[in-house]
């Protein structure tokens, strides 16, 4: 195979728009169709556009003159069309950079709606605007009622101008693409961007291909490819290697992998950029292989210790002289592949990391020195979680070139992040899903009560929002009114905005859609602080136990709302208009619902259960055990009618990646062991990793939950007839055996199966039957 850096994407054509647009420049001054180029750091320089996207008069191009430079609106309207296929062309997109930062207009007679904006991505911030405000429509996060829009477009009753407020709007936690799909396609990841865009987010972390900067640059330090190929993680768990967490699980993997994984995440960079954002990309903070000081002569090393029974990779001590080397090789091999940026994450010392005998301070300081060496002037984006960033580090960085990106702005009390970080410009932050899990549910009302105070401090140093769910494509309520809140003025009113969310999300004002959306602000969308920011998980998706109280070890133990609330919600939507039904949108809230009133469910019958089986009941164990099977029967059939829950396109997407049969089996289990063991016996049982990443996923639920539970129960009603206890089952094996299957699920297209409204009703009124035999 080819050791030579893949090749950056699409370089020929962003060359001939550059130069496209120079002669443009040089001979179009004044011209209607003038379209110039604006490079910011960060970004790369594009060119020209047609006039029909940039209807700018000569006048307005004069008046603007010597300012800035118009950008290519290209990249926005082809997203627009990827969005908008039947009426994208029913909108004129205006370069507009001398509006001022962040800034969008929109105007327009019917049919004919013109926005103009500061950037590629804030021109379709307004579109996402229109959509919502004017157009009662939703694209979502995921599920959509585009379908419903008018063949004619709504006027704009008055020309409407948003600006953003506050400059650093930051999507994705480091684990997204571990949790979210570490083998999705580029056309996938395109939809991502489209979508953030659409919601007013102008800062994304690029993770996919992130290893190959690393396996490139560490060849220069004694290391052979074979070696670095398996000390780096499969892409499921590559996430948790560049936090320094563990290394070498799921490979090894092959170079061309690497290779075409780079290629991806080239693209995704140049397709921020394109539209005006910034691709976050990974620093070099000192992570390296076995033995580095050994094979390189006055290098430092602290070894990390363990992460969740794990063993971490060594710490390079950024103060000793080859640090600075291989940062300088690491950043050279990433701009050959990425690009250059004008924003790196980087959270050294992360979950328990140890510094040893290494000064922090001079440690932070030189880590920044690198990171300027090659990007002058670059941001350094740090996690605020646990303890981190310890004020050592921040005593050592110029923080004005720092920001804290907080994942626990909504879940704990009493928090003062002026205090905490001595004023570093940090971002709200919100993590209100753990793992992937599907439950439902959001601290919106602390997100709500917390935003306008925070920013209107005097000392305030809240310079951004950062959506930083553990796994994103779950919660569309929660991604639209979190991004919201940098752009919409005053308050949010909760009470109104879900009103409004209720009518757009299926295309038309519904009573029963409001009135299900009221339940669900009052319930799961209304959760307090505190000690949380997700909801509880399911008890069907939990390792088999009388005494379980959830899945994921590090979840919520019991009900964080009324469960009755999204019992009601499911008779509403079972009740909207028939003509409002055939979105995508009310099908997966419909589906999703319904998983969540059932799952909920398993929580009161759990119990029973137990006292059943302690009052040596037989005959009642085995009603309410078939009451259980029941429901993951009906789960597993409901989930798999919308294609946002299929397992078969989770395993698909990891066996595409892999050229022969042996490949393609070690990414399927690197895929399945994350939902499952997450890692070997040491670190499932005692890290308790084990179903971290539970979710309620047809083909999850029928191949792994229900029998594990049905295997447990089977030793309950043995100890009942034998009168003994019942017998052990080893489930870390039972659980490893699951993950090293490569039995096929329906996936793609053709995957969901069945009518979901039928089956969420059929759900509906099992759970009724249920509660009155209860009673």
């Amino acid at each position: 195979m080819t050791n030579s850096p893949p090749r950056r994407p699409r370089r020929a054509q962003l060359r001939r728009r550059v130069a496209l647009a120079t002669l443009v420049a040089l001979l179009g001054a004044g011209s209607p169709a003038l379209a110039g180029t604006t490079a910011t750091a960060g970004t790369s320089a594009t060119a020209g556009t047609p006039a029909t996207d940039t209807a700018v008069d000569a006048a307005a191009v004069r008046d603007r003159a010597p300012g800035p430079r118009a950008f290519d609106t290209g990249p926005a309207r082809e997203a627009l069309e990827r969005l908008l296929p039947d009426h994208a062309g029913q909108f004129t997109l205006v370069a507009d950079p001398a509006a001022g930062a962040d800034r969008f207009t929109v105007s327009g007679p019917a049919g004919a709606i013109t926005v103009r904006g500061s950037t590629g991505a804030t021109l379709l911030t307004g579109v996402g605007w229109y959509l919502q405000h004017v157009a009662g429509a939703d694209i979502g996060w995921p599920g959509d009622s585009i379908g419903m829009l008018p063949a004619r477009l709504p006027a704009v009753p008055a020309p409407v101008t948003r600006s953003a407020l506050v400059p650093h709007r930051y999507a994705l936690n480091d684990t997204d693409d571990g949790y979210s799909g570490a083998y999705r396609t580029f056309e996938q990841h395109q939809r991502q961007i489209d979508l953030l865009a659409l919601h007013g987010i102008n800062e994304v972390f690029v993770q996919a291909g992130a290893e190959y900067p690393y396996y490139r640059a560490l060849q220069g330090f004694g290391y052979s490819a074979a070696e670095l190929r398996e000390w780096i993680p499969g892409p499921g768990h590559q996430s948790w290697w560049l936090l320094q967490n563990l290394s070498g699980f799921g490979g090894p993997v092959s170079e061309r992998l690497m290779r075409e994984r780079a290629e991806v995440g080239g693209r995704i960079a140049e397709q921020l950029r394109g539209l005006g954002m910034t691709p976050v990309l990974p620093g070099y903070f000192g992570t390296v292989p076995p033995g580095f000081a050994a094979r390189n002569p006055g290098a430092k090393t602290v070894a990390q210790g363990d992460w969740a029974g794990f063993d971490r990779p060594d710490w390079l001590d950024p103060t000793s002289p080859v640090f600075a080397k291989l940062a300088r090789a690491y950043y050279a091999e990433q701009r050959a592949v990425f690009g250059d940026s004008a924003m790196y994450r980087m959270s050294p010392l992360h979950e328990g990391g140890k510094a040893g005998a290494v000064d922090v301070k001079a440690a932070a300081t030189a880590v920044q020195k690198a990171l300027h060496a090659a990007h002058p002037g670059a941001l350094w984006a740090v996690l605020g979680w646990q303890d981190s960033p310890k004020a050592e580090l921040l005593a050592g960085v110029d923080t004005s070139k720092l920001l804290i990106l907080d994942g626990l702005s909504d879940r704990y009390n009493r928090l003062d992040r002026e205090a905490r970080w001595g004023g570093v410009p940090y971002a709200m932050g919100t993590i209100y899903n753990f793992g992937g899990h599907t439950t439902i549910g959001a601290n919106t009302s602390v997100w709500i009560e917390r935003f306008g105070p925070w920013r209107a401090k005097s000392n305030s140093a809240l310079k951004g929002i950062a959506y930083l769910p553990e796994a994103t494509g779950t919660n569309p309520a929660a991604f639209d009114l979190f991004t919201d809140l940098a752009w919409e003025p005053g308050t949010i009113d909760q009470r109104k905005w879900f009103a409004d969310f209720a009518g757009r999300r299926y295309g038309r004002a519904d009573k029963e859609a409001a009135a299900a959306w009221e339940e669900l602000r009052t319930g799961p969308y209304s959760t307090s602080s505190g000690l949380w920011s997700e909801s509880q998980d399911s008890l069907f998706t939990a390792r088999p136990s009388l005494s379980a109280a959830g899945a994921a070890y590090w979840s919520p133990k019991s009900m964080r709302y009324p469960a009755d609330t999204v019992r009601r919600a499911l008779d509403h939507l079972l009740k909207v208009d028939p003509k409002l039904r055939g979105s995508s949108a009310y099908r997966f809230d419909l589906v999703d619902t319904a998983r969540q009133a059932l799952a909920n469910h398993s929580r009161v019958l759990l119990p029973k259960i137990k006292a059943a089986y302690e009052a040596k009941d037989l005959t009642r164990l085995r009603t309410l055990t078939a009451e259980w099977a029941d429901g993951e029967r009906r789960l597993d059939a409901l989930t798999g009618s919308d294609p946002n829950f299929l397992l078969g396109d989770w395993l698909a997407a990891a066996r595409s990646w892999g050229t022969d049969e042996a490949e393609q089996d070690r990414y399927e289990y690197d895929a399945r062991s994350i939902l499952s063991v997450w890692g070997r016996r040491s670190t499932s049982e005692g890290g308790f990793l084990h179903d971290y990443a539970n979710r309620e996923w047809s083909g999850l639920i029928g191949e792994l939950y229900a029998p594990r539970w049905a295997a447990y129960f089977e030793t309950l009603e043995e100890s009942l007839v034998r009168r003994a206890a019942p017998r052990e089952i080893d489930w870390h094996a039972y659980e490893e055996d699951w993950a090293r299957r490569t039995t096929r699920h329906p996936s793609g297209a053709n995957g969901p199966s069945g009518d979901p409204h039928a089956l969420a009703a059929g759900i509906a009124a099992a759970l009724k039957s249920w509660e009155g035999s209860a009673r």
